[in-house]
């Protein structure tokens, strides 16, 4: 006889407590395998896949795409072992084996592995989708919620598990399909212009451009006596236009800002350099052929230097034991802009690598950033924070700490400028540098020299040959 377990959202690890549905990837009555992945989440710092522990038949979901569930909910039930007549399904395999039986004789078991970050991690020949081949049956009831969910996520979860959509949906990217849940779009109305009619991020645009435009035309119909009053803003009297959710990677920013301004007494100071060297010695590596060396690479070198000089800025603070906590290894967080938000990579062992491993680390994480397939591990351990906001085309900034690092260096665009140059004015490249510090691991004049150091190696890179 069949058996239903079911499968809770896992401890994703480094402190996270709840996650968003993104993208179910078995529908009820789907055969799958010991640790092949089931949904993909999104958490407050990555996309992640998450790979059910145990073979069977899905038997039942728990939450619709952008249900927003705590660790501990149930995701979903499986039906492992037993016959075709005890599995609460008649999917059927190949062959004319019940689907219970194919996942049986796979494993029937739990994998054991242990759920924490990245999933389980089973051999790669499990981790394959096993898609039905005949329609299922309707699922039995889902199994009940336990009383330690909160209320609120109960009313949540559906009582029955959602009819699977006719066909699977020509939809790759998770952000298309978010763009499409945040704005109320139903994908399956939408024709793709991608290839294979896959659906782009810009189908999605027009037709939510095409459902405003329509909207616009009902509402100049009615009347203004028709039209319910704005609601307005408690203590303001202003109206209120589109309320954001602040969750996700939005809220973790929000989160981590701040606490950031709460606990760090944070002070900046800035100077205006002549980058004018360090861009000629950037374009003579380049054409000397090999890999081609990256901005931020150099001022990451520039970075770690400054940082062995002055390693009270590569700390945190225990304000429970009243201690400056000096870290000996440079991991170095750089800020990056996604169509998820602001998120902040980290390159492990910064101070130890080359420019071009430097090149390489932020090419790879820049573009999983975007991809949106970041890791926990990723997005966390920083020790300091090296953000070139001259990408946006602004000359300055005061930079917010990453909390628990105690500074962050901003760079700012590098552009011609009038320049007193050897005496005499000139048109030189220059760029203005921020330094924001905690107050409590140093003072001004650590900062100061740390800040000056970074310009001197900028204004005349042979200064890092010192230190090589």
């Amino acid at each position: 006889m069949a058996q239903v377990l079911e499968f809770k959202l896992p401890d994703l690890g480094e402190g996270l407590t709840e996650a968003e549905i993104v993208r179910w990837l078995v529908n009820v009555g789907d055969v799958v395998a010991i640790d092949q992945p089931v949904v993909e989440v999104e958490t407050a710092k990555a996309m992640v896949e998450v790979p059910c522990p145990y073979g069977g038949v899905v038997t039942a979901r728990f939450g619709e795409e952008g249900t927003e569930l705590p660790v501990g909910a149930p995701l979903l039930t499986v039906a492992v072992g037993g016959t075709a007549e005890s599995a609460p399904t008649s999917a059927t395999v190949a062959g004319g084996a019940s689907a219970a039986d194919a996942a049986s004789a796979e494993s029937s078991e739990y994998s054991g592995n242990v759920l924490v970050g990245y999933g389980t991690a089973g051999p790669a020949a499990r981790r394959r989708r096993v898609r039905r081949e005949s329609p299922a049956a309707p699922a039995a009831a889902p199994a009940p919620v336990p009383a330690s969910v909160p209320a609120s996520v109960q009313a949540s979860v559906p009582t029955a598990a959602p009819a699977a959509p006719e066909g699977p949906l020509p939809v790759i990217s998770p952000l298309v399909r978010k763009l499409a849940r945040d704005k109320g779009l139903d994908l399956r109305e939408v024709r793709g212009s991608g290839p294979d009619g896959l659906i782009l991020r810009a189908d999605v645009e027009s037709a939510l451009a095409a459902a405003e435009t329509a909207a616009s035309g009902t509402a100049a119909v009615g009347t203004a006596a028709t039209r319910p009053a704005p609601a307005v803003a408690a203590g303001t009297g202003v109206a209120v236009g589109e309320r954001v959710p602040l969750r996700g990677v939005r809220g973790a920013v929000a989160d981590k800002l701040s606490r950031s301004r709460t606990e760090i007494p944070d002070a900046t100071c800035w100077v205006d350099a002549d980058a004018t060297e360090l861009m000629a010695a950037r374009a003579a590596m380049n054409a000397a052929g090999g890999q081609k060396i990256s901005l931020l690479a150099l001022l990451a070198r520039i970075c770690t230097h400054a940082l062995a000089r002055h390693p009270e800025l590569n700390s945190t603070v225990d304000m429970a034991a009243r201690e400056i906590v000096r870290l000996p290894s440079v991991h170095l967080g750089f800020a990056a802009q996604t169509e998820r938000g602001l998120v902040v990579p980290v390159v492990r062992d910064a101070g130890t690598r080359t420019a071009e491993s430097l090149t390489e680390e932020f090419a790879r994480l820049t573009e999983s950033a975007r991809k949106g397939t970041l890791t926990p591990a990723d997005l966390t351990g920083g020790t300091f924070t090296l953000n070139n906001y001259g990408v946006f085309g602004v000359d300055g900034s005061t930079p917010i700490i990453n909390h628990p690092e105690a500074a962050m260096l901003g760079v700012g665009r590098i552009i011609p400028k009038p320049w007193v140059h050897n005496g005499e004015l000139a048109v030189r490249q220059v760029v203005q540098l921020s330094l924001t510090f905690d107050h409590r691991v140093c003072d001004g004049g650590t900062a100061g020299g740390f800040l000056r150091y970074v310009a001197d190696c900028v204004e005349h890179p042979a200064v890092l040959l010192r230190t090589l």
